[in-house]
């Protein structure tokens, strides 16, 4: 597993099974488990490994089946980026077929984005949307044509907002902070999903992101 405890308590924003949701968090953790995994209760699981890795106070717990070991980082003007991926399910998210309760099988890109300025809420939220565009266009340029995976989870940590300092309110793909988040997750998810699909017996490695041209 990897343990981020970044030293100061920041505000997170998170879709992971521990500590979703929004609010303050002293730490990030990104447990691998077994393909197959299905315990019904994640985030006891995950709070349990936390604890047992001296994690104090509330947190973030993601879980992949993925090698942790293989996790990527990327950073860009202050935003930093660690990715861990693993797509051997993975498809589009739009699809005709019907929604299945529970877990679902684990492949699973965890994306963990560290922000050192205040963001608005609306903005934690924006920052969000900005990694996810960024992971899908990284996926196409790794050569996974897909979406994601059906377990995809997201944590944008920023830092606390300061007294008499506005935080920042946007964090889209062409504002200033939104950009260097998409610029990070896409560099992240796309060394990690390459490194993956070389790994799959029978599948060759696939180039390097080219350069989208103008329209």
């Amino acid at each position: 597993m990897v343990l981020w405890v970044p030293g100061r308590g920041m505000r997170m924003i998170s879709s992971a099974p521990l500590g979703g949701g929004t609010g303050e968090r002293e730490w990030v953790l990104n447990a691998q488990v077994p393909p197959g995994y299905r315990r019904m209760d994640p985030a006891a699981h995950l709070a349990s490994l936390a604890r047992a890795a001296g994690a104090t106070g509330p947190g973030v717990g993601l879980m992949t089946a993925a090698d942790v070991r293989a996790r990527r980082w990327a950073a860009d003007g202050g935003v930093e980026a660690l990715v861990t991926a693993g797509i051997g399910v993975r498809g589009w998210a739009a699809v005709p077929a019907p929604g299945e309760p529970g877990p679902r099988r684990a492949g699973t890109i965890n994306i963990v984005v560290s922000v050192p300025v205040p963001l608005s809420d609306a903005a934690l939220v924006n920052a969000v949307a900005t990694a996810t565009e960024a992971k899908v266009q990284a996926l196409l340029d790794a050569g996974a044509d897909a979406s994601g995976t059906p377990t995809d989870a997201v944590c944008v940590a920023a830092a606390r907002p300061v007294a008499g300092q506005r935080p920042e309110p946007f964090a889209g793909p062409r504002s200033v902070w939104g950009a260097r988040v998409a610029r990070a997750v896409h560099r992240a998810v796309a060394e990690a999903c390459r490194a993956e699909l070389a790994r799959v017996p029978g599948r060759s490695a696939v180039p390097a992101p080219r350069e989208r041209p103008a329209r």
